[in-house]
């Protein structure tokens, strides 16, 4: 379902949520006023339907809003390949707008609300808000790192060090943006969707899952991952930190 403006069902800009978690830069009044003309409505997406697809053009870009999702893409062989995971602020559909269509798909794991810009008005943002459209800039570099580390992961830690990084940086994530609850974050995605973005087999994701809630590093279960954040990180060669603030767009 599209929602556009004036509709009052929609999020206004300067109530938005996630304006009001720390993990994200404040506007300027400029950049509000600029950012109410850019959003043109909201998409509410059900679970597992393809927001963008590979190879496709889209005449819009969207922010989630709220929900989860997946980046993917498929191989010649016809194997998926998930790029990384979708969480709220994370901006989407950059490649559509820049360079014509999409190199990956976009799916929703969850029900997704998405706000919605029109693609056109991508030029508008560089002509009259610099500073918001240096923040795209700033959120591709961090997507470009983002998979840095996860060619390091796939390179360089065994399983099991695989494994624990990414379910800290999930947790680390979710956490971040107020979706923690005694400890616990959402954990919708499947095993498989984990074995696909880590290079491992459904068999061998399960098992170490497994050794890890035996050994007390995470528990995944019910839908919701709880960690023992500085045991998981030791295991994965990694910081344990919180998420970089960042842009909202």
């Amino acid at each position: 379902m599209f929602i556009h403006d004036p509709d009052p069902t929609i999020t206004d800009c300067r109530n938005c949520p996630l304006r009001r978690k720390p993990l994200f830069l404040p506007f300027s009044d400029s950049e509000l006023s600029f950012m109410e003309q850019f959003k043109v409505g909201e998409l509410v997406v059900a679970p597992g339907v393809t927001v963008l697809e590979e190879g496709q053009g889209s005449a819009h870009l969207f922010t989630v809003l709220s929900g989860l999702g997946i980046r993917s893409t498929m191989l010649e062989n016809g194997r998926r390949q998930v790029i990384n995971f979708l969480f709220p602020g994370d901006f989407i559909g950059l490649q559509a707008g820049l360079a014509g269509e999409m190199r990956h798909s976009v799916e929703s794991t969850t029900t997704m609300v998405l706000c919605v810009f029109n693609r056109a008005d991508l030029w508008d943002l560089f002509r009259e808000e610099p500073e918001r459209a240096y923040d795209l800039t700033w959120i591709a570099a961090v997507e470009e790192h983002f998979l840095g580390e996860t060619i390091a992961s796939l390179g360089q830690r065994d399983a099991t060090e695989r494994l624990a990084w990414a379910l800290l940086r999930i947790h680390e994530r979710l956490s971040a943006i107020g979706l923690a609850e005694r400890g616990r974050v959402p954990m919708p995605w499947r095993q498989q969707d984990l074995a696909d973005a880590l290079g491992l087999s459904l068999v061998h994701t399960n098992k170490t899952i497994r050794r890890l809630r035996e050994t007390g590093h995470a528990l995944w279960e019910g839908g919701t991952l709880f960690v023992d954040r500085e045991r998981l990180a030791t295991l994965a060669l990694a910081d344990p930190d919180r998420p970089r603030r960042r842009p909202l767009i």
